[in-house]
């Protein structure tokens, strides 16, 4: 595990270069996710060579929680 200064929090170093990126939209999208060694990481699709974002299994499930309440629209 890897303590990122940014986050305080514990991460794997997870090998993302093998990992099987879907985008929720034909072809390529904005956001691409992969399920890895048990975590979920998510980047931009049209910069794969940014870094990506590693949530655990219960970050995601906030994440997607809050997301489908529309605690993020920003439209």
């Amino acid at each position: 595990m890897t303590q990122h200064a940014w986050s305080g929090r514990d991460l794997p170093d997870l090998d993302l270069s093998q990992a099987d990126w879907r985008s929720g939209s034909q072809g390529v999208g904005d956001v691409q996710i992969a399920f890895v060694e048990g975590f979920i990481a998510m980047r931009n699709g049209r910069r794969p060579e940014a870094p990506s974002i590693v949530f655990s299994p219960a970050e995601w499930r906030a994440f997607v929680v809050n997301a489908r309440e529309g605690e993020f629209d920003l439209t």
